[in-house]
């Protein structure tokens, strides 16, 4: 076994830290952090706009009047509606502090070159007739889910020209005694040129060809295979197993695995948000929300099933406390002390349930939506510390609640006998410190000296 778990730590180690290193993809993880309590808001007011109570409806018609819902939706669609562009310009942001430039001018250009390679066009068709015009407008379909894998290559892209032409030392340079955004402007001016050109000159060869656009080509040749690929099982199956191994070795395995993933699921959990507030079938199973709400919620490993196992059957005083210290943390989804502390890390009794339950979970969430026993998810951003069944209710009903409850309940009996043998081990370690410490603790009251 130690063969094994060396062989595999030699692998996942080297991996885990090209992957953590790597400045693009650390500038897609922070750079969606950024959007993330803007949209969090939004799926908010999404919400309550459509709340599951009709008596909760009807008093908010009889205050806010009966179009109340459209209203407070408005939030959502100004948050959702431009996810594309708040990801633009939180990944150029990132980039340009991991490369050490001017991280705001970094953000503005990526806005800018974003911008350009979208088309500002509507196809409208004429009233009482069946001519298509176009029509200048600013194209929100391109702003949101449709146009973010586009957005993501054109702020890595442009932001790293701009800080290899700023390195280079093409730039403007100022005389002793100017303010420091004076300088940083007019450094900005010929780097920014060449980024601005260079995407120019993409985005008029795409206007020759037969798609029109850059966005269109992107969007059709890699944004929906990778969505298409992505919104399966297998793919999720794999990417949580690679997922726990990181954890097992000490890695955050959420941060390694989600940098690359998680944009596919961001991008799948808009298309869904889209489509459940335009009261359309919502089209994926695979989202964000699956992965935060049936999958592993609880933390990585689905472990407050663990944790209340422990409570209730373990016996060793390590266990037992440490499980009480771990349940208020564990119901809001941080379950480091967990991880750390029992530990699961490098220790092999819990390596299998580790990775096996958030699988299984994930296969059973899978097969319930797909044969239509539990409604899809309905896109909104929950935050990831919304404690289970009330997280299921919220993204998919009353089905997702109980679903979150069965999950919960079988994870306890995949737990346990695992659990138990190393309650055990502990407890028998505890019974060998108890008898050595009594062992330890001479008293001279203990010798009788009138026999000396």
């Amino acid at each position: 076994m130690k063969k094994v778990l060396d062989g595999m730590e030699r692998v996942l180690m080297p991996l885990a830290k090209i992957i953590g290193e790597n400045k693009y993809l650390i500038a897609i993880r922070d750079g969606f952090l950024i959007s993330t309590p803007m949209l969090i808001i939004g799926s908010l007011f999404l919400l309550i706009a459509n709340f599951p109570w009709t008596p909760f409806g009807d008093f908010m018609a009889s205050f806010l009047g009966a179009d109340w819902a459209s209203k407070m939706s408005v939030p959502a669609s100004a948050s959702f509606d431009v996810m594309a562009i708040l990801a633009v310009v939180g990944i150029g942001y990132s980039l340009g502090k991991q490369f050490d430039i001017d991280a705001i001018a970094a953000a503005v250009l990526s806005l800018v070159t974003f911008f350009m390679v979208t088309p500002f066009f509507t196809n409208y068709t004429l009233e009482g007739t069946e001519e298509v015009v176009q029509v200048t407008s600013l194209p929100l379909e391109w702003m949101g889910s449709k146009g973010l894998f586009l957005g993501i290559i054109v702020a890595l892209l442009g932001t790293r020209i701009f800080a290899a032409v700023i390195k280079k030392g093409w730039v403007i340079k100022m005389p002793p005694g100017v303010p420091p955004t004076v300088v940083k402007s007019f450094e900005a001016l010929i780097p920014g040129f060449i980024v601005i050109f260079i995407f120019f000159v993409i985005s008029w060869v795409f206007t020759l060809t037969s798609y029109g656009s850059l966005q269109l080509f992107i969007f059709q040749f890699l944004q929906t295979p990778l969505l298409s690929l992505g919104n399966t099982l297998g793919a999720m199956v794999i990417a949580y197993l690679f997922l726990h191994f990181f954890w097992f070795f000490g890695i955050n395995g959420s941060s390694v695995v989600g940098a690359v993933f998680n944009p596919v699921l961001r991008a799948l959990s808009v298309e869904n948000l889209d489509a459940y507030k335009n009261g359309l079938p919502i089209p994926n199973i695979i989202t964000g929300q699956f992965q935060d709400m049936f999958a592993t919620f609880g933390g990585a490993g689905s472990t407050l099933s663990l944790i209340v196992v422990m409570i209730f059957v373990c016996k060793s005083q390590r266990i037992k406390k440490l499980s009480q210290l771990s349940l208020v943390p564990g119901i809001f989804g941080i379950n480091e002390p967990i991880i750390f502390g029992l530990p699961i890390v490098l220790n092999p009794i819990l390596l299998i349930p580790f990775a096996l339950v958030p699988t299984i979970n994930i296969v059973i969430a899978y097969f319930a939506m797909s044969w239509g026993w539990v409604p899809f998810t309905n896109g909104i951003q929950l935050p990831w510390t919304m404690p289970i069944i009330i997280s299921g209710f919220l993204v998919s009903g009353w089905q997702g609640a109980v679903l979150q409850g069965l999950l919960f309940i079988l994870g306890m009996f995949i737990y346990y006998p695992f659990i138990k043998v190393l309650d055990d081990q502990y407890l028998i370690d505890e019974q060998v410190a108890t008898v050595a410490e009594e062992e330890d603790d001479i008293s001279f009251d203990d010798f009788d000296f009138e026999d000396l």
